[in-house]
């Protein structure tokens, strides 16, 4: 057999990674697999990772699968061999970095929340719409609109199987920082992370609400908490904040630890959020409910294979809610994978994400979740806080400008 069938004739598209954290490791699962699993029209190459420190970023380019290593996220900005910078630092590098990249030339996938501001993230919508206009694609990073049931239960509503939505219904509850004596690190520090378990955990089931619904929040009601309000400083940092708190070796926690709010859809319908870090008990707890004229759909990440559905249109004496497992070919995602009844996990949607994006850049489409979608949970994070600080207020959430959206 001649070798030359198995040549490779896809155009390359170079990958270079800022971050190789938590969600460092997320993406490069994601980028290391797509094409090994999906028969993309572009073929992903993971060119560099770039983190501060040289050992450290150099350990975890071999580690993860990256060819190369940097130090400066400018230099790996400026490599001919990276079409598309994949964005994994926390928040308050976020406007910077992907302004930079789209001005260069690039592509970009930015984790979420966006941005720590909504200046931030409106200038990265700008930057976006303008980087359009010379074929440069921008998406935020929502994995769960990836899981295989949450894109049919999408699907399911614009078919309208619900009817006209009534009520949302989200909670995303962690338990990682109920010790009092866990260390301040950087997403319990306002200035690094914008908020807390809101911009955290609560970009997410804004996100999810607002893709299910197939319509944006209008406002909010909210409160916030935070519960433990000095941490000891990690180890090996200064103590320079100390000064603030008084505590020798602890600093201030600066963001909130948990946030309840209302909401209102465009359409009328009533929303209901709740977000915690600190439900003793709940490792990564995301759950869900749609409540329609016609029916329900509900979701548990925690069973991230199934989606419960009830037909209200179905006889009172035999209807109810039935489970429906997500892993038959027909479903989203699933043509690539296992054999019916073989589950998917938490690292397959950074695999569907990576397949999402280079389909779109491939085709010259524009991609999603946009980076005006990215705003738009922004506004309502900042509507939220601001609600909060008028004792849960109505606060509305601003509308995005057309030369925003």
């Amino acid at each position: 057999m001649d070798d030359r069938e198995f040549e490779n004739d896809k155009p390359a598209l170079g990958v270079g990674m800022v971050g190789y954290a938590f969600m460092g490791a997320a993406h490069s699962q994601g980028w290391r697999t797509v094409g090994r699993v999906f028969d993309l029209p572009m073929d992903p190459v993971m060119a560099a990772v770039c983190g501060r420190d040289r050992t450290a970023v150099s350990a975890a380019a071999h580690r993860l699968g990256w060819a190369a290593a940097e130090t400066d996220w400018r230099a790996l900005i400026a490599r001919d061999d990276v079409q598309l910078v994949d964005i994994c630092t926390p928040g308050d590098s976020h406007a910077e970095i992907a302004i930079a990249a789209l001005e260069a030339g690039k592509h970009v996938l930015c984790e979420k929340p966006l941005a720590n501001t909504v200046a931030e993230a409106e200038a990265m919508a700008t930057a976006a719409r303008a980087a359009r206009l010379r074929g440069q694609l921008a998406m935020v990073g929502f994995n769960y609109r990836r899981t295989p049931a949450m894109a049919l239960a999408r699907s399911m509503v614009a078919e309208g199987r619900l009817g006209a939505l009534r009520h949302v219904r989200v909670t995303y509850l962690q338990d990682w920082i109920v010790d009092p004596e866990f260390p301040l690190v950087w997403r319990l520090r306002r200035e690094h992370a914008g908020s807390g378990a809101l911009g955290d955990l609560g970009a997410h089931i804004i996100d999810l609400a607002q893709y299910l619904a197939g319509e944006v929040l209008v406002g909010v009601s909210a409160l916030t908490e935070t519960f433990v309000r000095e941490r000891p400083l990690p180890a090996g940092e200064s103590s320079g904040l100390s000064a603030a708190s008084g505590a020798s070796g602890r600093g201030p926690v600066t963001v909130d630890d948990a946030a309840l709010f209302t909401g209102r859809l465009a359409s009328g319908a009533l929303a209901s959020f709740e977000v915690t870090r600190v439900a003793a008990g709940r490792k990564n707890s995301l759950r869900l409910e749609l409540n329609g004229e016609h029916g329900s759909l509900a979701f548990d990440l925690e069973r991230l294979n199934e989606l419960s559905f009830h037909d209200h249109t179905e006889p009172a004496g035999s209807a109810g809610f039935r489970r429906i497992l997500v892993t038959e070919p027909e479903h989203p995602y699933l043509e690539a994978w296992w054999p019916p009844g073989h589950g998917l996990g938490y690292e397959h949607t950074f695999v569907h994400q990576a397949r999402d994006l280079v389909h779109a850049i491939a085709a010259g489409t524009d991609p999603a979740p946009s980076f005006a979608d990215g705003l738009q949970v922004q506004r309502v994070l900042a509507a939220v806080e601001e609600s909060a600080g008028r004792d849960a207020v109505y606060t509305p959430v601003p509308p995005l400008t057309p030369a925003l959206s």
